[in-house]
């Protein structure tokens, strides 16, 4: 694969983000061509779901970052796009699941596939996603990265499960919380990154290098989410404005804000999680306090710390286009949609 140039100053006036796909653009085609030709199905409705979630415009971030670790590690096979075809499925067919427990009427943006085809298609076509992803796996030929991806998927349900049992759960730390997003979203990032390494043969300390930029640059991302759900808006969220909230799920910055609170805002806080459901009274008091303990800056902070662990741990590897653009893309992540 040839990086693709691209001329300045144009390049510095648009994002990370950008910046990556354009450098890419000539793979990723390949993989969302691969991703429309594996999704086919004779049975309609299949292709109709998966196409509804899956062509709905997401940022395709995952895939990008298989396809940009396989560059740095110098691969130069075809097999990264396979995999990050297989890492885009993973992440679609959680999306499906997450949809219907979370019970969100927006995904990306448009309804949610379950609002539209029904719970139990969700659930069948996001196993059908999951297969596919199997199948792209094995076509890659190297058991570890089968492994490293299975192994993957495994703990992002454990995630997503952990965070269902902790539903309202007010005592749980910080520390708790980071496990469980570290397990529910950062794990296919650090696989994603990972699975490029294998494929390239680099040694020990370059594939392990590869992990930790993906799982802290996942954790960037995900505390960013959480900032944005109290934040930011539907747009940029693609999907409602406090959801979290509504579903009783402890983020981020909750937690700072419970933990700088009074005791009276302590069982405000339990009161309303305590609650069957939360309207937009209990979410505008909960934005309040947020707002006046910083809790979103406070969790801006902390993704900021991990977006620079994410840099740190590409200096294993020697200066390129390739390193400036996943450093880069650590910015984005962060900054985003502030």
């Amino acid at each position: 694969m040839v990086l693709t140039t691209i001329a300045e100053p144009r390049s510095r006036k648009r994002n990370a983000m950008e910046r990556l796909e354009a450098a890419f653009a000539d793979d990723l085609a390949r993989v969302n061509a691969l991703i429309l030709e594996r999704m086919q199905s004779p049975v309609g409705m299949i292709p109709d779901l998966a196409a509804h979630l899956v062509s709905a415009g997401g940022k395709r971030l995952r895939p990008l970052i298989t396809l940009a670790s396989a560059d740095l590690a110098g691969y130069g096979g075809d097999a990264h796009i396979k995999l990050a075809a297989a890492v885009e499925f993973i992440h679609s067919a959680t999306l499906l699941h997450d949809d219907i427990v979370d019970g969100s009427p927006l995904r990306r943006g448009k309804p949610a596939a379950n609002r539209v085809w029904g719970n139990s298609a969700s659930v069948l076509v996001g196993d059908f996603l999951f297969a596919r992803a199997f199948n792209l796996m094995v076509e890659s030929e190297r058991l570890r990265v089968l492994d490293i991806l299975a192994n993957a998927s495994s703990i992002i349900a454990e995630g997503e499960v952990r965070q269902l049992a902790a539903i309202a759960n007010l005592d749980m730390s910080e520390s708790e919380y980071m496990q469980i997003i570290e397990a529910k979203t950062a794990e296919l990032f650090a696989s994603a990154a990972r699975v490029s390494a294998v494929i390239a043969n680099l040694p020990q300390e370059q594939e392990l290098a590869l992990d930790r930029y993906g799982r802290e640059l996942g954790l960037a991302f995900q505390l960013v989410d959480d900032a944005l759900d109290y934040a930011g808006t539907a747009g940029a969220l693609g999907k409602a404005v406090g959801d979290d909230f509504r579903e009783g799920k402890l983020t981020m910055p909750v937690a700072k804000a419970l933990q700088a609170g009074t005791a009276e805002e302590a069982a405000f806080w339990r009161r309303v999680f305590q609650k069957p459901s939360r309207d937009d009274d209990d979410l505008a008091q909960a934005m309040a306090l947020i707002t006046r303990h910083q809790a979103v800056p406070a969790t801006l902070d902390q993704a900021r710390m991990h977006s620079r662990n994410a840099r740190e741990a590409l200096h294993v590897f020697p200066a390129s286009d390739t390193r400036t653009l996943l450093s880069d893309v650590c910015g984005f992540v962060v900054d985003r949609s502030f």
